[in-house]
This record gives C-alpha cells, sequence and structure tokens, in this order.
C-alpha cells in the first residue's frame, strides 16, 4: 500500500493524480497519454466519474502541474 491508498478527500486525490499525470507526460513523451491515464486510474483508485473527468479533459492535453510534490 502506498500513501494514496490512505482515505484522502476527493480534491486532494484528484490533485495528486492530475500532477502524477502531468509528471509522467512530462518525463515521458515516448508514452502513449491514454495509457498513462489508464495507470493513473489504477494507482489512485479512481472512481468511475473520476475517470471519466479525466478522459474527457486529459486524453489529448495535459496542463502542467505547479505542485508536483510526493507523487509516489
Amino acid at each position: 500500500m502506498s500513501a494514496v491508498d490512505d482515505i484522502l478527500p476527493s480534491g486532494d486525490r484528484m490533485k495528486k493524480t492530475l500532477c502524477w499525470i502531468s509528471e509522467m507526460v512530462r518525463s515521458h513523451p515516448e508514452k502513449n497519454r491514454r495509457q498513462i491515464i489508464g495507470e493513473a486510474q489504477i494507482r489512485f483508485d479512481l472512481s468511475p466519474k473520476e475517470c471519466s473527468f479525466i478522459e474527457r479533459n486529459l486524453a489529448d492535453d495535459a496542463p502542467p502541474c505547479t505542485e508536483a510534490k510526493d507523487l509516489s
């Protein structure tokens, strides 16, 4: 279990997820963005609603994250 597995308010979990996706896209440009999003969905145990939001908004472009700290 990682620190993300602890109970976090949904907003905190989504913030960590979005930062993680942004960092992965930046540090692994060779990876498919949809593959990274799929990994994030499992890693952060997202609800179907959260997954749908991420897929709709980040499948093509992930904004840079300014708070990319402690993204284990």
